[in-house]
Protein backbone atom coordinates (compact mmCIF):
# COMPACT_ATOMS: atom_id res chain seq x y z
CA UNK A 1 0.00 0.00 0.00
CA UNK A 2 1.44 3.35 -1.02
CA UNK A 3 0.15 6.57 0.50
CA UNK A 4 0.63 10.14 -0.66
CA UNK A 5 -0.77 13.32 0.89
CA UNK A 6 -1.46 16.44 -1.14
CA UNK A 7 -3.72 19.46 -1.33
CA UNK A 8 -6.51 19.66 -3.88
CA UNK A 9 -6.82 22.81 -5.98
CA UNK A 10 -9.46 24.14 -3.56
CA UNK A 11 -7.19 23.61 -0.52
CA UNK A 12 -8.82 20.38 0.71
CA UNK A 13 -6.42 17.89 2.26
CA UNK A 14 -6.31 14.78 0.07
CA UNK A 15 -4.81 11.36 0.80
CA UNK A 16 -4.13 8.93 -2.04
CA UNK A 17 -3.89 5.26 -1.05
CA UNK A 18 -2.85 2.88 -3.82
CA UNK A 19 -2.91 -0.91 -3.54
CA UNK A 20 -0.68 -2.03 -6.40
CA UNK A 21 -1.56 -5.71 -6.04
CA UNK A 22 -5.30 -5.02 -6.34
CA UNK A 23 -4.77 -2.02 -8.68
CA UNK A 24 -7.10 0.04 -6.46
CA UNK A 25 -6.70 3.75 -5.75
CA UNK A 26 -8.78 5.38 -3.04
CA UNK A 27 -8.68 9.15 -2.79
CA UNK A 28 -9.79 10.50 0.61
CA UNK A 29 -11.04 14.09 0.89
CA UNK A 30 -10.47 15.81 4.25
CA UNK A 31 -11.42 14.05 7.44
CA UNK A 32 -12.87 10.58 7.78
CA UNK A 33 -16.62 10.63 8.45
CA UNK A 34 -19.51 8.17 8.04
CA UNK A 35 -20.12 7.49 4.37
CA UNK A 36 -22.38 5.70 1.93
CA UNK A 37 -20.90 4.17 -1.21
CA UNK A 38 -22.57 5.01 -4.52
CA UNK A 39 -21.55 3.11 -7.66
CA UNK A 40 -21.01 5.50 -10.55
CA UNK A 41 -19.78 2.74 -12.88
CA UNK A 42 -18.69 -0.85 -12.33
CA UNK A 43 -15.22 0.48 -11.40
CA UNK A 44 -15.83 3.88 -9.77
CA UNK A 45 -17.44 4.35 -6.36
CA UNK A 46 -18.09 7.70 -4.70
CA UNK A 47 -18.31 7.54 -0.91
CA UNK A 48 -20.30 10.45 0.49
CA UNK A 49 -21.91 11.67 3.67
CA UNK A 50 -25.55 12.24 2.73
CA UNK A 51 -26.25 14.45 5.76
CA UNK A 52 -23.40 16.91 5.16
CA UNK A 53 -23.48 16.38 1.36
CA UNK A 54 -19.70 16.00 1.34
CA UNK A 55 -17.51 13.65 -0.68
CA UNK A 56 -15.55 11.40 1.68
CA UNK A 57 -13.59 9.38 -0.89
CA UNK A 58 -13.41 8.18 -4.46
CA UNK A 59 -12.65 4.48 -4.98
CA UNK A 60 -11.14 3.56 -8.35
CA UNK A 61 -11.05 -0.18 -9.09
CA UNK A 62 -8.74 -1.34 -11.89
CA UNK A 63 -7.06 2.07 -11.73
CA UNK A 64 -4.49 1.37 -14.46
CA UNK A 65 -7.30 0.46 -16.90
CA UNK A 66 -9.37 3.52 -15.94
CA UNK A 67 -6.44 5.85 -16.69
CA UNK A 68 -5.24 4.09 -19.83
CA UNK A 69 -4.81 6.50 -22.76
CA UNK A 70 -6.09 5.78 -26.25
CA UNK A 71 -5.13 7.35 -29.56
CA UNK A 72 -8.11 9.72 -29.08
CA UNK A 73 -7.36 10.67 -25.48
CA UNK A 74 -8.38 9.23 -22.10
CA UNK A 75 -10.85 6.36 -21.88
CA UNK A 76 -14.35 7.57 -21.06
CA UNK A 77 -17.00 5.62 -19.21
CA UNK A 78 -20.76 6.19 -19.02
CA UNK A 79 -22.03 7.03 -15.54
CA UNK A 80 -24.62 4.34 -16.12
CA UNK A 81 -25.39 3.64 -12.46
CA UNK A 82 -26.74 7.16 -11.87
CA UNK A 83 -30.14 6.16 -13.25
CA UNK A 84 -30.47 3.58 -10.46
CA UNK A 85 -30.32 6.26 -7.74
CA UNK A 86 -33.27 8.10 -6.22
CA UNK A 87 -33.52 11.57 -7.77
CA UNK A 88 -32.52 13.41 -4.57
CA UNK A 89 -29.36 11.31 -4.17
CA UNK A 90 -28.56 11.59 -7.89
CA UNK A 91 -28.63 15.40 -7.60
CA UNK A 92 -26.21 15.31 -4.64
CA UNK A 93 -23.89 12.93 -6.48
CA UNK A 94 -23.88 15.06 -9.65
CA UNK A 95 -23.13 18.17 -7.59
CA UNK A 96 -20.21 16.41 -5.85
CA UNK A 97 -18.61 14.90 -8.97
CA UNK A 98 -18.72 18.22 -10.81
CA UNK A 99 -17.27 20.23 -7.89
CA UNK A 100 -13.92 20.47 -6.13
CA UNK A 101 -12.19 18.45 -4.90
CA UNK A 102 -13.74 15.45 -6.73
CA UNK A 103 -13.63 17.10 -10.16
CA UNK A 104 -9.86 17.39 -9.89
CA UNK A 105 -9.68 13.60 -10.26
CA UNK A 106 -12.91 12.65 -12.03
CA UNK A 107 -13.85 14.63 -15.14
CA UNK A 108 -17.50 14.62 -16.21
CA UNK A 109 -19.00 15.49 -19.58
CA UNK A 110 -21.89 14.14 -21.64
CA UNK A 111 -22.76 12.66 -25.00
CA UNK A 112 -25.82 14.11 -26.70
CA UNK A 113 -27.55 10.88 -27.81
CA UNK A 114 -30.58 12.75 -29.16
CA UNK A 115 -32.07 16.25 -28.82
CA UNK A 116 -33.63 15.17 -25.50
CA UNK A 117 -31.21 12.51 -24.20
CA UNK A 118 -27.84 13.24 -22.61
CA UNK A 119 -25.57 10.40 -21.49
CA UNK A 120 -23.20 11.48 -18.69
CA UNK A 121 -19.61 10.32 -19.21
CA UNK A 122 -16.52 10.40 -17.06
CA UNK A 123 -12.80 9.84 -17.27
CA UNK A 124 -10.22 9.60 -14.53
CA UNK A 125 -7.47 12.21 -14.40
CA UNK A 126 -4.21 10.68 -13.17
CA UNK A 127 -3.30 12.60 -10.01
CA UNK A 128 -0.02 14.56 -10.30
CA UNK A 129 1.11 13.10 -6.96
CA UNK A 130 0.22 9.54 -7.98
CA UNK A 131 2.00 7.16 -5.61
CA UNK A 132 2.44 4.50 -8.28
CA UNK A 133 5.98 3.92 -9.56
Amino acid sequence: MRTTDMLAANGTSVRLMYDQEGDILEIFFGTNEPATGVDLTDHIVLRLNQETKRAVSLLLLDFSILTEKTEYGPRSYPLDHLNELPESLREIVLQLVTSAPVNQFLKVSHFQASPTEQVPLTYVETPPAMPVA
